[in-house]
């Protein structure tokens, strides 16, 4: 990666992680799920409202490393008024961007989450991006155990 890309999304990181978007408890939610990672100690809930199969509305609240709070505010934005499956299908793209399996076909919403990938060459701090993500997942099956990156 060049050296001008790299600095763009580092920045990006750094704004989305300071400045988390959709940083809230939303009001009559549909899904809710609290998620840990005990490596590094991050912790999230995340709130759902999903209406005709549509996420209408996400909001976060918790704690975290800069990567942790950065993935989770792009991923509200990537999937706020996606469908179910579109939400889906962006879970198994970026989780597979960051593990390095094979590489799905992007749009324009894998590419926005594109500033994550370089987290692959840090492997400790893969669970940190992929926390809200996983939580996501579950959330959206209904599950009613908290997910954990362990």
């Amino acid at each position: 990666m060049n050296p001008e890309l790299r600095e763009l999304y580092q920045s990006v990181i750094i704004d989305h992680g300071k400045n988390p978007r959709h940083f809230k408890e939303i009001e009559g939610y549909t899904h809710k799920l609290e998620g840990y990672n005990p490596l590094c100690g991050d912790r999230l809930t995340l709130y759902l409202k999903v209406k005709d199969d549509v996420i209408q509305e996400i909001g976060f609240t918790g704690s975290g490393c800069a990567i942790s709070m950065a993935s989770s505010s792009l991923m509200s934005e990537a999937i706020k008024g996606k469908s179910v499956q579109e939400a889906e299908g962006l879970y198994r793209r970026f989780h597979n961007m960051l593990t390095g399996s094979k590489a799905d076909a992007g749009d324009e919403e894998s590419d926005k989450l594109a500033v994550l990938g370089g987290v692959k060459e840090f492997p400790t701090r893969i669970k940190c991006a992929t926390l809200a993500w996983h939580t996501l997942k579950h959330a959206l099956q209904k599950s009613e155990q908290p997910v954990t990156t362990e």
